[in-house]
């Protein structure tokens, strides 16, 4: 179920608990530069409702890495050090892939099998009962998570 920026509003009234998709994690990072409609959904969101999965965390590890591989060390340490405040600031609401995540991964997989980590991020937001915040709405397609997509107003 995807859910536009006027529906946004209601379900953070709601206090809803948010997983957020790496993507939407890494354009907050751009400050006044993000998507008007991120920087809304931010504003607008209590920050303890806000939640990372492992694979954000992995995934902007795996930016790094390929930062540095391109000979870019400035950058990559400024990754890094924004990695360890994310790491900090998140320190309590970072959701493992646990088994009960990896059986609702196993049979979300057996629909279809594209996008294998999409689909893990989107059992976990579904186990945890959390709506997922992500610009790959496709991606979630036939899961069942409850998707917000901020940047609709790209």
């Amino acid at each position: 179920m995807l859910i536009l920026i006027a529906e946004m509003k209601l379900r953070i009234s709601q206090m809803t608990r948010f997983l957020v998709d790496t993507n939407v994690i890494s354009e907050h990072r751009k400050g006044n530069k993000a998507n008007a409609g991120l920087k809304q959904f931010w504003r607008e969101v209590d920050p303890e409702t806000v939640y990372l999965s492992v694979h954000t965390i992995g995934e902007i590890r795996a930016g790094i890495v390929n930062i540095s591989k391109r000979g870019d060390c400035y950058q990559a340490g400024v990754v890094d050090q924004w990695l360890s405040h994310i790491l900090r600031d998140y320190a309590q609401r970072i959701f493992p892939f646990d088994l009960d995540c990896a059986q609702l991964w196993g049979q979300l997989m057996a629909k279809h099998k594209q996008h294998p980590v999409d689909k893990q991020i989107a059992a976990i937001a579904l186990v945890y009962g959390m709506d997922l915040v992500t610009r790959n709405v496709a991606d979630c397609a036939g899961t069942g998570v409850t998707v917000i997509n901020p940047f609709v107003s790209d």
